[in-house]
Order: C-alpha cells, then sequence, then structure tokens
C-alpha cells in the first residue's frame, strides 16, 4: 500500500509540474471510477463523458492546490460531484418538495434497494427525475448528509430529505412493477 501510495504522490509532483504522461497515467487509473460516478449523478454516458472531462482539466488546472499528493483520488472525487452539480445547475431548477412523510432516522432507515439485483436498480435510478436522482447518489452511493447536500445545491435540508424520500418512493414503484412482471 505504501508503494501504491509512493507511486501516486510521484506521479502527482510530475502531474503539478505539467508532466503530461503522468497526467495521462492520474486520468487511466480514476476516469473509470470517476466515470461511474457521472453517469450515475447525470444519468446519461454523454453529459457524463462531457462532464469527466471538464472534471479531468479542472484537476490539472488547479493541481498545485493539493496538499497532501496521496489524497488525489478523494479530491478528484470531490472535483467530479461539483462539476455534475455545477452543470445541471445550468439546466434545472430545484422545486421545493414540502410533502408530509414519516421522517424515520437514517439509521434506522430500510435499505430495501440492496436486496434487489444491482442492475435493476441503476437501470431504475437513471430514470429518476434529475433532482431525486442528484440527492439518491450524492446521500446514498457518495455518503453526503442532507445537510451537506443542502449546502451543495443551494436547497434547504428539508428540500434534500423530500427529494430521497420521493425517489425511494418512486424507485420502490417501479422496481416493484418490475419485479411483478418479470419475476
Amino acid at each position: 500500500m505504501e508503494a501504491a501510495n509512493n507511486i501516486l504522490t510521484l506521479l502527482v509532483r510530475k502531474a503539478v509540474k505539467g508532466d503530461a504522461s503522468a497526467q495521462s497515467q492520474l486520468y487511466q487509473q480514476f476516469s473509470k471510477a470517476m466515470f461511474h460516478i457521472c453517469c450515475r449523478m447525470t444519468g446519461n454516458s454523454s453529459s457524463a463523458e462531457d462532464i469527466l472531462q471538464d472534471a479531468f482539466i479542472l484537476a490539472f488546472k488547479n493541481l498545485q492546490q493539493l496538499k497532501e499528493a496521496n489524497q488525489f483520488g478523494g479530491w478528484l472525487k470531490r472535483i467530479v460531484v461539483n462539476e455534475c452539480i455545477r452543470q445541471s445547475k445550468q439546466k434545472w431548477q430545484w422545486q421545493d418538495w414540502e410533502e408530509q412523510h414519516d421522517q424515520i432516522a437514517d439509521e434506522q432507515e430500510e435499505v430495501w434497494w440492496k436486496l434487489v439485483n444491482i442492475e435493476l436498480v441503476y437501470q431504475q435510478i437513471k430514470a429518476l427525475p434529475e433532482g431525486c436522482r442528484q440527492i439518491f447518489n450524492l446521500y446514498v452511493f457518495e455518503d453526503y448528509t442532507h445537510k451537506e447536500i443542502a449546502t451543495l445545491l443551494a436547497i434547504s435540508e428539508s428540500t434534500s430529505k423530500s427529494q430521497y424520500h420521493r425517489a425511494k418512493q418512486i424507485l420502490k414503484e417501479k422496481i416493484g412493477k418490475q419485479i411483478a412482471v418479470n419475476g
């Protein structure tokens, strides 16, 4: 593990100096994982590819700001998530959902989606309305809290919670129908 950190640190240091080969190696090492985040956040691969490229360009442009070279992966992930959010804000407006719903403590919340075929869940997540999809992905897959999501998206914490609740309801309904039809 230490050798991998040393290699990563060396690559990042070279990339900071503008070494195209080091930047290419970093791209090859991290692009697949970052692409999957973009796909989950945007719902389509075409937008995901564009955002991924923009995020890497932004990362390489600001690489000198990274304090710990071995933290590159987490730093890049934050840039990717922020780019997904930034680009979605350009084409989509948040709607406040002031629905009344049962607020079960997050720790006790049913994780029904973990018990179903992940490919079916993934397909249905991609089909969610954009706001629901983003919040569901940030909360479930990226481990953001509702407070962090609210800050990132410039929405209220209750809007984040209600969009998450709405996403779960839509997923339960659609996945339930798929299971009833296909078994």
